[in-house]
């Protein structure tokens, strides 16, 4: 089974997002892990926006990037140029770097209505962008 890790600054709002579409999506071709450069918790909003579209991401949780060290990944995903620019090195062989930055619906100060709309928003880019990745990279492996 290929192996993803996705990474966000505080692994508590795009990167959970992320894992859950993944999980979605992905199925069992893929196991999927999320972390951060720090560790943030899990954003409620986030879980909120999630049970919307049918997946519980509130078992979760945030997690380091040092906590992976042993593991070899075939996909690094960065959701947020913070990430892409202070990520450690992964190496591979067959190892595949992808970056997107998503919006931050987190870093909105509006009304409860105006952050709901900024989490749909940005929980819809992610996953548009979550099919995409699995209908580009997983066909590509028999497993």
């Amino acid at each position: 089974m290929k192996k993803l890790l996705i990474i966000c600054t505080g692994n508590s709002c795009r990167s959970q997002i992320a894992h859950g579409f993944m999980n979605r999506f992905a199925k069992d071709k893929l196991e999927v892990y999320s972390a951060g450069i720090e560790t943030h918790g899990i954003n409620p909003d986030a879980i909120k926006t999630m049970k919307k579209v049918g997946i519980d991401i509130s078992n979760h949780t945030s997690n380091l990037i040092s906590e992976y060290d042993g593991i070899t990944f075939d996909f690094i995903l960065t959701v947020c140029d913070h990430a892409s620019e202070n990520c450690p090195v992964f190496i591979g062989e067959s190892l595949v770097k992808l970056h997107h930055n998503f919006t931050d619906p987190s870093k909105l100060k509006g009304t409860e209505e105006e952050v709901e709309i900024a989490f749909e928003a940005t929980r819809l880019e992610i996953q548009n962008y979550c099919k995409n990745f699995t209908d580009k990279y997983l066909k590509k492996f028999s497993f």
